[in-house]
């Protein structure tokens, strides 16, 4: 199997201030234009603890507590990109968030989870509706049936 069709780790923070989530519209190859939290790739030999405080200080600046997981998800939207991810939630700390990677992101704002903007990252959209309901796997197959 060549190497770029291997399955990538990616990690998407959730981030809690004042009952709102933060969220940054995308520039990317895959999910470009939409709403994303703060993540990326998790590293070889990366805790998913140490990668999503990496990935938060890198995008924002900002320092969060209480990492938790929330849910797993077999991310086949974006094919040929294949991702398994791993949705965690956090609460913001200190620091406001500011835009550190403005190739990637085009800025960083506060929104109700009753009132979130569009299009959102399907990973972001699952990690809402998982927040809502309690799900914590979503799995599927390459014609993206849930399994």
């Amino acid at each position: 199997m060549p190497i770029d069709q291997k399955p990538k780790v990616g990690i998407g923070i959730m981030i809690f201030r004042d009952g709102k989530i933060l969220l940054g519209k995308r520039r990317s190859s895959h999910g470009d234009r939409e709403f994303a939290f703060p993540g990326g790739h998790l590293e070889h030999m990366e805790s998913f603890h140490h990668c999503a405080i990496r990935e938060i200080a890198e995008e924002t600046g900002i320092k969060v507590t209480n990492i938790r997981f929330q849910f797993l998800l077999n991310l086949l939207d974006y094919a040929p990109k294949h991702y398994v991810h791993i949705g965690l939630v956090a609460d913001w700390q200190e620091g406001e968030a500011q835009l550190l990677e403005p190739d990637k992101c085009s800025g960083w704002d506060w929104y109700s989870m009753d009132n979130l903007p569009q299009p959102l990252f399907v990973a972001c959209e699952r990690s809402v509706d998982c927040y809502r309901n309690g799900d914590n796997y979503l799995d599927s197959d390459a014609t993206g049936a849930p399994n």
